[in-house]
Parts: structure tokens; C-alpha cells; sequence
């Protein structure tokens, strides 16, 4: 098992230089060597710091993109799940679902608009930096989140990932209209369902940093555990898959 492990200041997202610690070109490098075909990354705390799913909403709260009653709703909902009485899954569906009757338009532009407020300094620019090696390398790099995708595909265009690239939490439409019909909900094993599903093969590399994200790194021959909670350090270190906390 490798550990990668040192600490730097932020290095904002719109340098057109990145300046990288020996350790975040080491660990590029090592990588970049291996030669994937193809790459999975999850978003949240593995691309960038913080839960994108938990900042938008209250983001969109503060902005008026749902209603009151909405709102309302979705504090005590939120605060439901904090306490275990509503499943990782569920919450993360229904913090889609409650845009139902916002025009898609609306919802793309407000993903804009949050990860330019609010995520866009968060980024790790090593992994940034890696996206793009790989990227240049002709690897296959597709992210998977159970954030909306609104804000996802915002976030993962600044890493050169296509739109129809990016798994994250998404539903119906109609004439441009949000519905509160799901098409999916990648969290947990879900992830790994969507990962076979869309992408299909031996996924060579996954990246992810949650307990969530587990069954997923479970496919690749490859797995990273970047910037990993407790729970999902627990497991890379019993399956000798590498740590990596980003600088």
C-alpha cells in the first residue's frame, strides 16, 4: 500500500500553471505510468473539497431557486437524515426530486453559478492535474456522484470530463420541465450498478473517498482512497489499496 502525505496551501482553479509538492507529482506520475484505458472518479472531497450535494442545497435556499415550502421541507428532511432516520440513498434522490416544475435550464444555470461561488477554490489541483494527464493519455475518464448532475457536470468541465461522461444523480423532463420521476441514484452499491451498466469492462482505476464509494473502488484493478473519511481508511488499509490525502 502506498501513503502519500504532506500539506501546501490552495492553488486557485483559474492558474493556467499548477505548481505541484514532490509528493502530488509522485503520485501523478505513478499513475499516469500504469497506462489506464479507463478511469472512474467520484467528485465530492476526491476532485474537490466539500459535499456539493449538502453545499448546493443550501446554496439554493439562500438564492430563492425553490420555494419556501420547499425549503422548509428539505431543513427538516436534512435534518432527518443527519440522524439516521432517512437513507444516504433516499436523501440523496429526494434533494433532486423536490426540483420538480423548475425549468432544466434554470437548474443547469444555478449548478453554474453555485461552483463558481462556492467550489471552484476547493479543487485539489493535483487531481485536477491528474484528469488532465490522463485525459491527454487517452484514457477514458468518467466521473460518478450522487450530487445532482446539474452541479457535477459544472464542476467536472474545469477537468476536460464530458457531460456524457458524468453518473450522477438525475431525472425525468418534460418540454425542458424538471419531474420528480428518477432516472438514477448512484450512491453506494448504486455506484457500482451504474459503473457496469454505463461503462461495462475492466475498469482499470477508481478514485473515491467515502464509505460510498467502497463497492465501486471494489471494481478497478487499481483503487485509490483519496482524501478518505475514517471508515473508507479503514478499508483501503485491510485491501492494500492506496491512500492519498491531496496537499
Amino acid at each position: 500500500m502506498n501513503n502519500f502525505s504532506d500539506k501546501r496551501g490552495p492553488i486557485p482553479i483559474s492558474e493556467k500553471v499548477i505548481s505541484l509538492s514532490e509528493k502530488a507529482t509522485r503520485f501523478i506520475d505513478a499513475i499516469v505510468a500504469l497506462r489506464p484505458a479507463i478511469a472512474v472518479f467520484d467528485c465530492d472531497d476526491t476532485l474537490w473539497k466539500g459535499d456539493s450535494g449538502k453545499g448546493f442545497m443550501d446554496w439554493e435556499i439562500e438564492n430563492k431557486i425553490v420555494s419556501d415550502k420547499v425549503a422548509a421541507w428539505a431543513r427538516v428532511r436534512y435534518a432527518e437524515y443527519v440522524q439516521g432516520k432517512v437513507s444516504e440513498e433516499d436523501m440523496c434522490g429526494e434533494m433532486v426530486a423536490w426540483h420538480k416544475g423548475t425549468e432544466i435550464a434554470v437548474l443547469e444555470d444555478a449548478g453554474e453559478r453555485y461552483f463558481v461561488e462556492r467550489v471552484e477554490k476547493q479543487v485539489f489541483p493535483e487531481m485536477q492535474e491528474l484528469v488532465a494527464r490522463l485525459i491527454n493519455a487517452g484514457c477514458d475518464v468518467w466521473a460518478v456522484s450522487s450530487t445532482n448532475e446539474w452541479v457535477i457536470r459544472a464542476g467536472v468541465s474545469r477537468y476536460g470530463i464530458r457531460a456524457d461522461h458524468v453518473l450522477a444523480v438525475s431525472l425525468e423532463s418534460k418540454n425542458g420541465i424538471a419531474t420528480e420521476k428518477l432516472i438514477r441514484v448512484p450512491t453506494g452499491e448504486g455506484k457500482a450498478v451504474a459503473v457496469r451498466q454505463f461503462i461495462g469492462g475492466q475498469v482499470d482505476m477508481v478514485f473515491g473517498n467515502s464509505v460510498h464509494d467502497a463497492a465501486m473502488l471494489g471494481l478497478a484493478r487499481h483503487a485509490y482512497a483519496v482524501n478518505p473519511n475514517p471508515d473508507l481508511k479503514r478499508i483501503a488499509q485491510e485491501r492494500g489499496w492506496t491512500i492519498y490525502e491531496p496537499d
